[in-house]
């Protein structure tokens, strides 16, 4: 175990019930290894010609490890708000500061039998140079949404992000429909 996932694994978190209000804290890797429900965010990164950061994952992240994925984000860290973590995770892994507030799309409840987390999605442009952490991101690109949907038969995906990836579809139907 590298010292990246070391550190992750001992990150406090809120632990949260089924209607996302906090019933105590644990250190991320006994949230996983208990299945305890947390709080994630999911930011979709465009650049300034709509184009999505869409990367790969490296091999020491603790779950989910060499898997591509179209959303940058994390867990919540306890105490922090869903607003704040977005902000503070989009930041730490396209590698720029000064971004612009993500904007809040929508949440859901994510659960698997190994998994359940509360997922805030957001989106948010950034026109900055980015520099990608090497410790949690092995290749990236930005894609068209074209490119992205022809991926995403071929690529191995992170399923949590396929969830909501798919989730945000349909919310983007529904908000035209409306």
């Amino acid at each position: 175990m590298t010292e990246q996932p070391a550190r992750s694994a001992d990150e406090v978190l809120d632990i949260v019930d089924e209607h996302d209000r906090v019933l105590g804290q644990a250190p991320r890797g006994e949230a996983y290894a208990r299945r305890l429900r947390h709080r994630c965010v999911f930011v979709l990164a465009r650049d300034p010609a709509g184009l999505i950061f869409v990367h790969r994952r490296t091999p020491g992240k603790l779950v989910f490890p060499s898997r591509y994925d179209m959303f940058v984000g994390g867990v919540v860290g306890a105490g922090e708000s869903y607003d704040e973590a977005a902000l503070r995770e989009a930041e730490e892994e396209l590698g720029v500061s000064g971004l612009p507030a993500p904007v809040p799309l929508f949440r859901f409840l994510y659960e698997t039998p190994e998994h359940t987390w509360w997922s805030a999605v957001y989106e948010v442009r950034c026109a900055l140079p980015v520099e990608p952490q090497p410790e949690e991101i092995a290749w990236y690109a930005f894609l068209d949404e074209d490119e992205l949907h022809r991926r995403l038969a071929e690529w191995a995906w992170v399923p949590d992000g396929l969830a909501a990836y798919r989730r945000l579809l349909s919310w983007r139907r529904q908000q035209v429909a409306e």
